[in-house]
């Protein structure tokens, strides 16, 4: 069977609820975020994924996707990896889409990039690198990192450029699963949440 990567979305945060750009600024997760961490490891380790023994973990080095990591259950599996880093937003850390819009009417950051950040190409080839790790593997692996670059990495596990990443959005602690249909790279399941309501 082919491998497929499982992509988890770090919790909430302070800035995540306010919408804020969180690339490399190291926000702690909220108790929610915690709590929702906690629920998506029950679900990680019930069938039928049953704690995914035979998986490769990694996760982001930033606090907020390490901890989801632990929480859930996988912080004495996983490596840390630069790659999985968020998108460096240069200028627009920090930043709400609204004020980023105030100063730069019609901007998108899957088509305009960020001034003084990470270039479209930087982004497209860190989210290649790790579609070319996951096909390699002779297993599933799981990854715990950001809203931005895993989207990013959903855009180039289907072949398609960056900019398809704006319409496959990701909310906070959500599992999402890239595998394969006839052959060919598909999404099994996107922005999934069902483990925080029930």
């Amino acid at each position: 069977m082919a491998p497929r990567i499982l992509l988890a979305r770090h919790g909430q945060t302070a800035w995540s609820l306010s919408g804020k750009h969180t690339g490399r600024t190291d926000v702690p997760l909220l108790e929610e975020g915690r709590r929702g961490a906690k629920l998506l490891g029950e679900r990680l380790h019930r069938a039928p994924l049953d704690g995914l023994a035979d998986a490769e973990v990694r996760t982001s080095p930033l606090s907020r996707a390490r901890e989801t990591c632990e929480l859930a259950g996988f912080g004495d599996r996983a490596a840390v990896w630069d790659t999985l880093m968020e998108w460096d937003y240069g200028a627009y850390e920090g930043m709400t889409p609204a004020e980023i819009q105030a100063v730069r009417p019609g901007w998108l950051i899957w088509r305009d990039g960020v001034p003084g950040g990470e270039s479209l190409a930087d982004v497209t080839a860190r989210a290649d690198e790790v579609v070319s790790w996951a096909r390699s593997a002779d297993r599933d692996v799981l990854v715990f990192a950001h809203g931005h670059v895993l989207r990013s990495i959903g855009a180039r596990w289907l072949g398609l450029g960056l900019d398809f990443a704006a319409r496959i959005r990701l909310n906070p602690t959500s599992l999402s699963v890239l595998g394969w249909a006839y052959g060919e790279p598909a999404i099994e399941s996107w922005n999934d949440t069902g483990h925080l309501t029930g």
